[in-house]
């Protein structure tokens, strides 16, 4: 199956990231990490970039690693459009007091306008 997930600079993100990269080696899919452009997050894109090609390398997973400018969500559904993925895995969602989940506008975008099947990691 060729993946893409998308990667933005909180700890949510590497969280999923490390999931992902689980579930890569168990199924020998076909991974590509697509860095997106979020200035108000903790992490630049640099920092993402370097911690997924670590991350990958320990894993000794051979995946494509790819920085997206603009907009997060567009751009990772502008990718997924461009490419033969299987699957597009992002994280996202909180919980409500009430226990409902709650997306952000980024998460929302991706589920709504995807081209293939999106995987959310909580």
């Amino acid at each position: 199956m060729d993946v893409l997930m998308g990667l933005g600079g909180s700890d949510e993100s590497i969280k999923t990231l490390r999931r992902t990269i689980e579930r890569t080696k168990e199924v020998d899919d076909e991974l590509t990490v697509a860095i997106l452009e979020k200035p108000e997050s903790k992490r630049s894109q640099e920092e993402m970039r370097e911690r997924a090609e670590t991350l990958l390398e320990d894993a000794d997973i051979d995946a494509e690693v790819v920085v997206l400018e603009g907009d997060p969500g567009s751009a990772l559904v502008d990718y997924a459009e461009q490419g033969e993925f299987d699957q597009l895995v992002i994280g996202g969602g909180t919980l409500s007091p009430m226990g409902k989940i709650q997306l952000g506008p980024i998460t929302e975008f991706v589920l709504l306008n995807a081209p293939t099947t999106v995987k959310l990691v909580r």
